[in-house]
């Protein structure tokens, strides 16, 4: 049992009481929750099948999505949120979806940060009550409606530019003074009172999720927003060139065609990507930028070395708009220091699937720190290994990004991750054993349906499965389909690879990615499918309620033509 009043942090503070539903696990609400009805629908967590709607949501933290915020924003809007989010750890996406609901349509709920002891004693309570800063356990029933206060940026708590001051003045638009009224607000709670520039944004909320996110952005339209940087956009939710000759419903067809038209409005490049990195112009080491998408963020920072926070959905464009961001976290070094070292066991010779693996393992053993991972020093680790890692690291982790000693370009030692206030997790083979299996929920060998390129296929990706597909044809009633961009998708087809997939029988789509995509690509006759991707392994279950293999790109283009899965444990992780 709780004592009976506990005192935390009032992120948004305000009034509000529910019953508690509590967990210990980290949870992305872009995949985790149910956006129409509140409803978990994860099926790796602890609380799949219970509402949040009305709920004192108690949660260490978010965790994977960048798109949490745009998840909370819609719940707000359609009446099925929480009455009040509670955190363990500081949660900026969560956060800035009720901050960003509440400045522009008023609709917002109290955030409560707690210490160690206080987080864990709400676990023993049936219902709460939440006033500021303090939290109450009550008896049922409890007051139904929220009260909420949003924070007021002063601006003499910051270092500001004269042009962040005509910003706020509205010299720039109404669009970009509410722009930056927020972007101060996320600096608060990151706790910086500076900000820096940004050279370029990717908008990972510009899929469709219901009417509330499209509302967002024709109120921005008809604010005269328009993105002061270059700026590039997420996949969305169909193949825009394809939709209607796909079957896809047309109410979602056009919502989100003119959820995308808007953001075009606004200034924004119809990239259609979920790898931004892909593109012809990637940012560079050091460069501050403003990306959303989760693999795209790990990748960034990671792998390119550029500067990026883990920007929620909506706070991108926001940002986009003042071309200013929160001088914290991962722009600064301090930030990007290693508070974990993860230790490989020796495994020799490993396959693509292991990246993935190993990712998603370590995102969820170390859930909120930025880990230096050892062992893999003198190996050959491409680019492509790199993204399938970070997106299921991004999947499991709330971490921006993470260090491989010998592989990524901060880590050229050890000494990254030094000092008292590291912790060493060593990780074994049978470890890992357990997370494959975890991943692997078919219970049945068969496969109905191979999906590839989440995050979307790079052109060496596509390479490597045209020499798979060439002169091999899939099996009747299997389906083989792979998501790109459409500058890969352009580099590839000059390449010749899109015809060597297409003689196999496999499809190839734009635009869309396959947390977006449902039914009638993906058809109710489809029991079991195959992916290669750890980060779609996880959401897949949810997205379109099937059971799924997680294997090499090699086995999944053999299920393809054998409809069957070698379900034997991969030999790195089988101990002796």
């Amino acid at each position: 049992m709780m004592a009976r009043v506990l005192h935390g942090k009032a992120v948004i503070a305000g009034q509000a009481s529910g019953a508690v539903l509590h967990a210990d696990t980290g949870l992305s609400f872009m995949g985790g929750v149910d956006a129409a009805t509140g409803r978990v629908i994860d099926v790796h967590h602890p609380l799949c099948g219970q509402s949040v709607a009305g709920k004192v949501l108690c949660l260490p933290s978010g965790r994977g999505s960048c798109s949490g915020s745009l998840v909370i924003f819609e719940l707000l809007m359609n009446g099925h949120a929480p009455a009040a989010l509670v955190f363990r750890h500081k949660e900026t996406i969560l956060t800035l979806g009720v901050l960003i609901a509440g400045e522009l349509f008023q609709r917002g709920i109290p955030v409560l940060q707690l210490d160690e002891a206080g987080f864990a004693a709400l676990a023993g309570a049936g219902h709460a009550r939440i006033d500021g800063n303090r939290v109450e356990a009550v008896e049922g029933p409890v007051d139904p409606a929220p009260t909420f206060v949003l924070p007021t940026p002063d601006p003499a708590d910051f270092t500001l530019t004269d042009l962040d001051r005509r910003l706020l003045a509205g010299e720039f638009g109404e669009a970009a003074r509410i722009a930056m009224r927020i972007v101060l607000q996320t600096a608060r709670i990151e706790g910086a009172t500076g900000l820096v520039d940004v050279d370029m944004a990717h908008l990972d909320g510009v899929f469709y999720q219901g009417p509330a996110g499209l509302r967002f952005a024709r109120k921005l339209c008809d604010l005269g927003a328009r993105v002061r940087v270059p700026t590039t956009m997420n996949a969305i939710c169909v193949d825009r060139r394809q939709w209607r000759a796909l079957g896809v419903d047309r109410g979602l067809g056009e919502a989100s065609d003119a959820l995308a038209e808007a953001y075009v409005e606004m200034g924004a490049q119809p990239t259609y990507t979920c790898a931004p990195y892909l593109l012809e112009r990637p940012p560079k080491a050091g460069q501050m930028i403003a990306w959303g998408e989760s693999n795209a963020v790990v990748f960034a920072n990671s792998v390119l070395g550029a500067r990026t926070l883990k920007y929620p959905d909506y706070l991108d464009i926001l940002v986009a708009l003042t071309g200013r961001a929160p001088a914290a976290d991962c722009y600064l070094a301090e930030g990007r220091r290693a508070s974990v070292r993860v230790e490989l066991p020796h495994l020799g010779e490993v396959d693509d699937l292991f990246f993935p693996l190993l990712g998603y393992h370590i995102g969820k053993i170390v859930p909120n720190g930025i880990p230096l991972i050892c062992g893999l020093e003198g190996r050959a680790v491409s680019h492509d290994d790199l993204k399938a890692f970070g997106a299921a690291f991004a999947t499991t982790s709330a971490a921006p990004m993470f260090h491989m000693l010998g592989v990524t370009p901060e880590a050229t030692t050890a000494d990254l991750a030094s000092g008292e206030d590291v912790r060493v997790v060593r990780v074994t083979r049978a470890e890992l054993a357990a997370t494959w299996r975890e991943l692997n929920i078919a219970q049945t060998a068969d496969v109905d349906m191979v999906a590839l390129g989440n995050p979307h296929f790079s052109l060496t990706e596509m390479a490597a499965l045209a020499r798979l597909c060439e002169g091999r044809r899939k099996a009747e009633g299997v389906r083989l389909v792979v998501t790109c961009g459409r500058d890969v998708f352009a580099r590839a087809r000059a390449e010749g690879f899109i015809d060597k997939v297409r003689a196999f029988g496999g499809e190839v789509l734009n635009d869309t990615c396959w947390c977006f995509i449902g039914a009638p690509v993906v058809p109710a006759s489809v029991r079991n499918m195959a992916t290669n991707s750890g980060k779609y392994a996880h959401y897949g279950p949810a997205a379109v309620g099937k059971a799924f293999h997680f294997a090499s790109l090699a086995a999944c283009v053999d299920a393809a033509c054998t409809g069957r899965m070698d379900r034997t444990l991969p030999a790195w992780c089988r101990e002796g």
